[in-house]
């Protein structure tokens, strides 16, 4: 799965590449976790657009958000049959623009976090889905998921899933729900090439939705990653709202 992300580019940066009419300013973002909103990029009506969505995808025959499931993350292989997704795919297919990502590995120490981006830099689109939920009382909520695949090679030594990530030449086909229907994007579902991104270790301060800076992507030794700040229960619940956004 993906659980966190960031999105530390410029927003000229980020517009330049996907091209959206909007002008948009957003600050740089280096823990993004699910339930906040996020940026994505839509085609509505011929044209790319911004639009901030809640991450957690939310279907449309809902009827308490509050008692559903949070979904984050939709499996490509599944995500066309599925109840939860299958509106989506077909209506709904969006990118999440991102700098990197995230992933933890088990050890026999615990779980070690490892940042992962574009080897060359720059930043990368994920594949995704979004859905417009309607209150009953009035007004609507944007939410959306990314899709993840099986791991690629350099991923499968982290994690066995991994983000579906897109190329520039494909943004067009994915986003164009007009004209291509779902069985003619099931083919850009797939591992991205081994050598696209790169992976190093980080701190476990990323564990912690309220640590969001630059130092949660600096490597770090293997032997020396930091051990998680011991909290309460008590403190563990507030910092994260419950619990739900404390991965571990």
């Amino acid at each position: 799965m993906c659980g966190r992300y960031s999105l530390t580019a410029t927003p000229d940066d980020v517009r330049a590449l996907f091209g959206y009419i909007d002008q948009p300013n957003f600050p740089a973002r280096y823990n993004i976790a699910p339930t906040q909103p996020v940026a994505t990029v839509i085609n509505a009506h011929g044209q790319r657009r911004f639009q901030l969505v809640r991450w957690g995808l939310i279907p449309s025959w809902v009827k308490d958000p509050a008692s559903f499931t949070l979904l984050i993350n939709a499996r490509a292989e599944t995500a066309a049959e599925k109840p939860s997704f299958r509106s989506a795919m077909k209506h709904h297919r969006c990118l999440f623009p991102a700098s990197g990502f995230y992933e933890w590995r088990r050890t026999p120490e615990g779980k070690q976090p490892f940042y992962i981006s574009p080897a060359d830099g720059g930043l990368m689109a994920f594949a995704g889905l979004w859905e417009t939920w309607s209150d009953p009382d009035g007004g609507d909520m944007d939410s959306g998921a990314m899709l993840t695949t099986q791991s690629n090679r350099m991923m499968a030594e982290i994690h066995h899933r991994m983000p579906v990530i897109l190329k520039p030449e494909s943004f067009e086909t994915w986003l164009d729900i007009g004209n291509v229907p779902v069985r003619d994007v099931k083919q850009l579902m797939l591992p991205i090439e081994d050598d696209y991104l790169k992976a190093v270790p980080v701190s476990t301060r990323v564990n912690k939705v309220v640590n969001d800076d630059p130092d949660l992507q600096v490597e770090v030794p293997l032997e020396q990653t930091d051990a998680p700040e011991k909290t309460s229960r008590t403190q563990k619940k507030t910092a994260t709202g419950g619990g739900q956004l404390d991965l571990f």
